[in-house]
C-alpha cells in the first residue's frame, strides 16, 4: 500500500561524491521527502539528473538547502533551478524557490539571476515569471523552518583549515529524525545534535598508499573532513538506528569497501556505504534500498 504524505520520511542520496569528476558518483545532493514536502539539501554536479531518473517533476521541490558554498556543493543548482524552471520534461515551476543558507547565500541568489540574465529575458515571454524568482534566507544555527510539524534545524560543523560557515541539519517529523552531517571534521556540536536519531548520514575521507596529491595537500583535504576510524566514534556516541556514508573522499588506493572495516574499529551498529540514489525509508523500520532503475 502506497505510503499517505504524512507517513512519509525518505532520505535519498542524489549524489554521494566528491569534487573529482566521476560518472558512479555525482556531486553532494540529498533529497529528503518529509510529510508533504520534498527538499533538497546542497546541488552538486547531475542533482538535475538524480531528480530526472526518480520520476520527480522539480517544480515539486519544496526549496533548496545549503550546507555551505564549496562549488562541488552548489554547482548544479544553477541546473536544478532553470531547468526546474523551463519544466521539461513536466510541469513547469510557477512559484518562487525558496533557499536557505548560511551567510553569502543572499549574495549568490542575488547575483545568479544577473548571471543568467539574458536567458531569463528572452525565456520570461513563455514560461511563468515568478517560477525564475529565488527567495534566500541566511541564518546562523536554530530552527530554519518549522511549518506542518516538520522542524528543520541548522547547527555548525567544523570545515577545519576552510574559512567559511559550515552547517549540517537535522529533520524532524512526528517522533522521526535524520541528521546530515554537510563537511565537516569529528565535531562535537554534530554529535549533540545527532543524539538517537533514526539516521545519520555522514561524510567520510579515507586515503591509502600513493595518489596524486602531494603530502601538504593531503594534509589539508583530510584534516577538513572526518576518517572512517573518527565517524565510529562519532557512531558510537550518537547511537543513530542507522548511519550512512554519503562524499565519498576516497585517495590513493583507498576503496569504498575499505570503509566498513575502519569504521568497525570504533563502531559495530548498522551502517551503510551511500551509492548514488540509495533510498533510506525512516519509519519502524530504518531500511535502505538500492535503486533498480
Amino acid at each position: 500500500m502506497e505510503k499517505q504524505a504524512d507517513d512519509i520520511f525518505r532520505v535519498t542520496l542524489l549524489g554521494t561524491g566528491a569534487p573529482p569528476p566521476v560518472l558512479d558518483r555525482f556531486g553532494p545532493s540529498t533529497l529528503v521527502e518529509v510529510g508533504a514536502e520534498k527538499f533538497i539539501f546542497d546541488a552538486g554536479r547531475g542533482a538535475m539528473q538524480r531528480i530526472h531518473q526518480l520520476g520527480i517533476p522539480f517544480a515539486d521541490i519544496s526549496g533548496m538547502f545549503l550546507t555551505h558554498h564549496h562549488s562541488d556543493h552548489v554547482v548544479g543548482f544553477p541546473d536544478l533551478w532553470l531547468t526546474g524552471w523551463i519544466g521539461r520534461p513536466w510541469g513547469k515551476r510557477k512559484v518562487p524557490l525558496p533557499v536557505w543558507g548560511p551567510e553569502g547565500t543572499k549574495q549568490m541568489m542575488e547575483y545568479l539571476p544577473k548571471a543568467f540574465a539574458v536567458d531569463i529575458r528572452v525565456r520570461s515571454e513563455n514560461y511563468p515569471p515568478n517560477g525564475v524568482k529565488l527567495v534566500a534566507d541566511e541564518f546562523t544555527e536554530g530552527m530554519v523552518f518549522d511549518q506542518d510539524g516538520i522542524k528543520i534545524t541548522a547547527f555548525e560543523v567544523d570545515h577545519f583549515a576552510e574559512q567559511l560557515p559550515a552547517y549540517g541539519y537535522r529533520i524532524d517529523y512526528r517522533g522521526r529524525s535524520a541528521v546530515l552531517s554537510g563537511d565537516t571534521t569529528y565535531n562535537e556540536n554534530l554529535i549533540r545534535h545527532s543524539q538517537g536519531t533514526d539516521l545519520l548520514v555522514h561524510e567520510v575521507v579515507a586515503a591509502s598508499n600513493d595518489g596524486p596529491e602531494n603530502a601538504e595537500q593531503l594534509k589539508r583535504i583530510t584534516s577538513n573532513h572526518t576518517t572512517p576510524e573518527q565517524a565510529g566514534e562519532i557512531f558510537s556516541r550518537a547511537k543513530p538506528r542507522l548511519a550512512v556514508y554519503t562524499h565519498l573522499l576516497l585517495f590513493g588506493d583507498a576503496k569504498p569497501e575499505d570503509l566498513i572495516p575502519a569504521t568497525r574499529k570504533n563502531y559495530s551498529g548498522p551502517l551503510e556505504v551511500g551509492e548514488d540514489l540509495l533510498r533510506i525509508e525512516i519509519s519502524d523500520k530504518v531500511a535502505a534500498h538500492r535503486f533498480s532503475g
